[in-house]
């Protein structure tokens, strides 16, 4: 039977007006996916991403839940019961040193750098790395800035003996440290300011000691995957990515409007309070020389191998993971779209 190419053209022309329409209907990839911890503002890119339509656009139906910590969210990944987490890149040269093949890898570094300070007040006269010496710290057991102090001790001269720590629950670090019970604690920046100053610590009373502005080389939070998603669905993979970094790119320029997405996703959290904590997050991790050079997302192999082998060093593990089978830019957008001004 002959066809006749005249009845074809309407066809042809409505194929053409309507290029994606195959894409649009197919039924979306779930995905995952778990924070380190609450819905705070650091979260604010995640949420922002799902609720603009980012992950959308890119074919995915993402589900956001909270964490307990990173050790938790790099086992959840690697137990299969999620697909893609947010969790402190050492947390994963921890479980993989423990638990060879432990089937989880980073795939979008975006702390750039650790917040794991040392946070003091101003009347404990603490100013310099030397002045720890003798003093009395207190932090969660698996707090990070805790377990990575022999590579600060390391990097400052200090013996890591020289202090005395003392074992608390993370509700209790900064009520310690404001009533004057211990001379310092350790913790997130972001967070351990902000909890001061709930207690009603002045911030010009509060002194912080980054890790990263002495000497530590270690990364922060990273992206991470279970293998099995990046061998059998890296177009997944890369799709969340490329989703996230646009939004992640879109917190820094507007801040303010992406903490709005925490507040839409949690109604009773402080606009304010997680917009200051957002912004000290970027500040302190995601915009540094290194991101603003290279691009978001990204790591410098060298420092990277460096890094690695201190945490090792830091957290007694018996072996040295890989660079290579932690972390992958294989998934990462061109140059391009990495940049920031």
């Amino acid at each position: 039977m002959k066809i006749n190419r005249r009845m074809l053209l309407p066809v042809m022309a409505t194929l053409c007006l309507f290029p994606a329409t195959a894409t649009l209907a197919a039924t979306p990839e779930k995905v995952r996916f778990t924070l380190d911890w609450r819905m705070e503002g650091p979260a604010a890119p995640f949420l922002l991403a799902r609720d603009k339509g980012y992950f959308a656009a890119e074919g995915l139906d993402v589900s956001i839940d909270v964490g307990t910590g990173s050790a938790g969210a790099v086992t959840r990944v690697a137990s299969g019961a999620y697909d893609i987490g947010f969790a402190d890149f050492n947390a994963l040269v921890e479980y993989e040193a423990k638990t060879p093949g432990s089937r989880v890898q980073g795939i979008y570094m975006v702390y750039n750098t650790t917040p794991a300070a040392i946070i003091s007040l101003k009347d404990k006269s603490i100013n310099r790395p030397a002045d720890l010496v003798g003093k009395t710290l207190a932090a969660p057991i698996f707090d990070a800035g805790r377990k990575a102090w022999p590579a600060f001790a390391k990097s400052n001269q200090i013996a890591p003996t020289s202090v005395t720590w003392q074992t608390v629950e993370p509700a209790l670090r900064e009520t310690l440290l404001a009533r004057g019970d211990v001379d310092a604690i350790t913790g997130f920046s972001f967070t351990s300011v902000l909890n001061l100053e709930s207690r009603g610590v002045k911030p010009d009373d509060i002194r912080v000691m980054p890790y990263s502005k002495h000497g530590v080389e270690a990364y922060g939070n990273t992206l991470i995957a279970s293998s099995d998603l990046i061998r059998n669905k890296p177009k997944v993979v890369a799709g969340f990515v490329r989703a996230f970094n646009k939004a992640l790119k879109e917190t820094l320029a507007n801040p303010e409007a992406a903490v709005a997405h925490v507040k839409r996703q949690d109604p009773l959290v402080n606009e304010a309070l997680e917009l200051r904590r957002l912004k000290l997050a970027l500040a302190a991790c995601v915009v540094t020389p290194e991101t603003r050079s290279a691009g978001l997302g990204t790591v410098n192999p060298a420092r990277m191998q460096r890094a690695i082998e201190e945490t090792a060093a830091a957290y007694g593990l018996a072996t040295i993971p890989a660079a290579d089978v932690l972390f992958t830019g294989a998934f990462l957008p061109p140059k391009s779209a990495l940049m920031i001004k």
